[in-house]
């Protein structure tokens, strides 16, 4: 057998085809199938919160998987944890946006729950990504853990926040931001600490802005074809785009079966 390669695939883009509707492409599907008779050990890194991202780790036929910006590892099927952000970030960042009258919410759990103060994130934004729950009195410095704040504001509105400068955040659609865990080389690295195994021996896929995260010297990093220019600019390997049998070809150029 070839030598033991531990792969890790972003969900949207790169392992997903489709856009929002998202679906695995047969070729990939070919591809995880492949890999695991050659022994090579696969998961999924993602910016997603873990729940969210089980339907696709188990669809894909996996039981690992870097979650929340590399901040939950899940091996063999279980949640071994989710490390939660700095709790007084959080804080500071919120009571700036009080004051300046911008609504807010938090994640305190590994759920689809979104709690508020008010419903003023809810009226601005009309989101129903979360569901939306009104806790009154709500105060982030009270909470055990906090997994994701989000901010309602139009651009540009989030640049004056001098709060937000020692966070790492993103932008969905016009009428708010979410702050969360940018960092899946973290987590790669935790999960090859868990497994004994030598980082030299990763290999990456990524598409998107965020997977720059885990785009280091120390292993191989694969692109795809439709990944953002900056992303292939530091790839070790650009393939075909994600619904032009993308991993497969990868994993062919790789010589990984």
């Amino acid at each position: 057998m070839n030598r033991k390669r531990y792969l890790f695939f972003d969900i949207d883009g790169t392992l997903l085809a489709g856009g929002a509707s998202g679906y695995i492409p047969e070729s990939t599907k070919k591809a995880i199938r492949l890999l695991k008779e050659a022994g090579h050990f696969l998961a999924i890194a993602t910016g997603r919160a873990q729940f969210m991202a089980l339907r696709w780790m188990r669809e894909a036929g996996l039981e690992d998987m870097v979650s929340d910006g590399g901040y939950g590892l899940t091996i063999g099927g279980k949640l071994i944890d989710i490390k939660p952000m700095d709790r007084d970030k959080i804080t500071a960042l919120v009571r700036e946006c009080e004051a300046k009258g911008l609504p807010w919410a938090i994640q305190i759990d590994n759920s689809d729950v979104r709690l508020m103060p008010d419903d003023s994130f809810y009226r601005v934004t009309g989101d129903t990504y979360y569901q939306n729950r009104v806790v009154p009195g709500l105060d982030p410095a009270k909470q055990p853990v906090i997994y994701k704040a989000f901010v309602a504001c139009k651009y540009p509105v989030e640049n004056t926040l001098e709060s937000l400068r020692d966070l790492t955040w993103c932008r969905y659609g016009r009428r708010y931001f979410f702050v969360e865990p940018t960092n899946k080389a973290e987590g790669i690295y935790r999960m090859m600490e868990y497994l004994h195994a030598d980082p030299a021996d990763v290999i990456v896929f990524g598409d998107a802005g965020n997977d720059l995260s885990m785009f280091t010297d120390e292993w191989t990093n694969v692109a795809m074809g439709n990944a953002v220019p900056e992303l292939k600019a530091r790839a070790d390997l650009v393939t075909t785009a994600v619904d032009d049998d993308g991993i497969y070809n990868a994993c062919v150029r790789l010589g990984l079966f």
